[in-house]
């Protein structure tokens, strides 16, 4: 089967990520897979490099007619059995190509349960009739979707993420090279948060609870932050604002996200929304005490037993839930591994993909 899978960008994100171990996961079970994405810099791509990977190049309005010819190009070269198109203006993009060029089966897939405005809400209803399916990473997500009228009701579903948990699996070494780096002391409790240094994140929700934390415990606590974003600067500054300076590491983009998830006594995720929230899955993989704000998808990762969910932009109630699973001292969440691997297996969602490419 020749399968195109078309997405915005190859950034450092966690749809890319997804995308990029799908490709891998299609190419090892003998598929032809090719890639095309449509700006910026390929900071994420596939591990297999006979996975071709095609600019597209659509930087802005001007150039949105190239870029649909590049695309057509693409397609109509290659000839594939499925385009599978991953977040919105690559749904978008493929849709409207569709019209002009023919794509026996069409699938786009949403990777949130806010991919913009009542505009791009407007674009997604109004070109729904051009996709043969339409998907969203979570339940959550894909019922907003329906309430927003950016499908028909019954015009979505839900196909999880799929994670090469190969890549995330706890490390019992982790924890002391972490220290060594960090110049971390052995008694100060680690927390992490992983992402993109977007406006979505809600660093500053995470840091002001930290500031909380800080004045309700005695214990002593390191924030350590990995990834980076056009919000550095910013942080920054709140940092030296609340006094954070000597508490709170930045880490850069790092390849070690597994270690450091392995490393950590808590993992928090900040952020005002989602799709499906991977690091949550990659932390509780890497048996990682998680807590998260109520964003789409997190109860579905979580479930009842594996963290706190709390609410979104809530920092006093983010600072109380780190305190309460701080307090409680407890061992790794070896049980969240196994539950997570039942549900969002790489292995196991992409037959599932399989078995939806290969429907009449």
């Amino acid at each position: 089967m020749k399968i195109l899978y078309v997405i915005t960008g190859l950034a450092q994100g966690g749809a890319e990520r997804v995308v990029c171990d799908l490709a891998d996961k299609m190419y090892e079970k003998g598929h032809n897979v090719k890639i095309a994405y449509l700006t910026g810099d390929i900071l994420t791509q596939p591990v297999n490099n006979q996975i071709e990977i095609v600019k597209v190049d659509l930087i802005n309005l001007f150039s949105f007619f190239n870029a649909y010819k590049k695309l057509s190009e693409v397609i109509t070269g290659f000839q594939p059995d499925i385009v599978h198109a991953h977040m919105i203006h690559a749904n978008l993009l493929t849709r409207l190509v569709r019209i002009s060029t023919p794509i026996k089966k069409l699938i786009c897939t949403a990777h949130s349960a806010n991919e913009g405005g009542k505009i791009r809400m407007i674009a997604y209803r109004f070109t729904h009739y051009l996709s043969d399916l339409t998907t969203n990473v979570s339940d959550y997500a894909s019922k907003s979707f329906i309430q927003k009228k950016a499908v028909p009701k019954n015009g979505i579903f839900t196909v999880y993420n799929g994670i090469d948990f190969n890549n995330f699996k706890y490390d019992e070494s982790a924890r002391e090279k972490i220290e060594i780096e960090c110049k971390i002391d052995s008694s100060t409790h680690i927390l992490l948060a992983v992402g993109r240094f977007h406006e979505a994140k809600n660093y500053p929700n995470l840091l002001k609870a930290f500031k909380i934390l800080k004045e309700k415990s005695s214990k002593s606590y390191c924030l350590l932050i990995a990834g980076d974003g056009e919000l550095r600067l910013q942080l920054e500054k709140l940092i030296i604002e609340l006094n954070l300076e000597r508490e709170v590491i930045l880490l850069g983009r790092r390849s070690d996200i597994s270690k450091l998830m392995s490393a950590c006594d808590i993992f928090i995720l900040s952020s005002d929304y989602e799709g499906l929230p991977t690091v949550l899955i990659e932390a509780l993989a890497c048996q990682a005490h998680v807590v998260s704000t109520n964003v789409s998808g997190a109860s579905e990762i979580i479930g009842k037993d594996f963290g706190k969910i709390v609410p979104i932009q809530d920092s006093d109630a983010l600072a109380q839930a780190i305190f309460e699973i701080n307090l409680k001292n407890l061992p790794k969440n070896y049980n969240a591994n196994i539950f997570v691997k039942n549900k969002f297996d790489l292995n196991m969602v992409s037959e599932k993909w399989i078995n939806i490419y290969n429907e009449k």
